[in-house]
């Protein structure tokens, strides 16, 4: 498993939208940095920020080739983050499998009737009772100004 300092990088990399759509751009292959910003709408220097936050959490390479650089995915950050993730799915489908389970068998044991289908027996008291109020009581006190 993953260091937590690189797992924290990763997360708080990928806490952003736009490094979001960086990687989602990187998943179809290497791309320049003119490439990358472009969609963004935001200015290079904006957004060379980010593609540091990613290339220091690991998520992303850049080369220079000649007057262009280009970055690349990096997906062993990502591995690391799958892995953790995919930990705490087994857990939690476990925790829902079981949930499950119990829920069957309740239905099993006294099967669920829908509200006013109910025949419940007649209340031991001989007198009525009210019908349910309607409405908000009186107006409450106002303050002073």
């Amino acid at each position: 498993m993953a260091d937590d300092a690189v797992l924290d990088q990763v997360f708080w990399a990928l806490s952003d939208a736009t490094r979001r759509g960086v990687i989602d751009t990187l998943t179809r292959g290497p791309a320049s940095v003119t490439e990358l910003a472009q969609p963004h709408g935001m200015s290079l220097p904006g957004f060379m920020k980010h593609l540091r936050v990613l290339e220091d959490a690991g998520l992303l390479v850049r080369a220079k080739e000649g007057r262009t650089v280009r970055c690349e995915l990096a997906p062993g950050a990502l591995e690391d983050a799958a892995m953790w993730l995919a930990h705490y799915e087994k857990f939690w489908n476990a925790r829902l499998d079981a949930l499950g389970r119990y829920l069957y068998h309740e239905e099993e044991v006294q099967p669920w009737k829908p509200a006013g289908s109910r025949k419940g027996p007649n209340s031991a008291s001989p007198a009525a009772t009210p019908p349910p109020r309607s409405g908000s009581g009186a107006p409450g006190r106002t303050r002073k100004r």
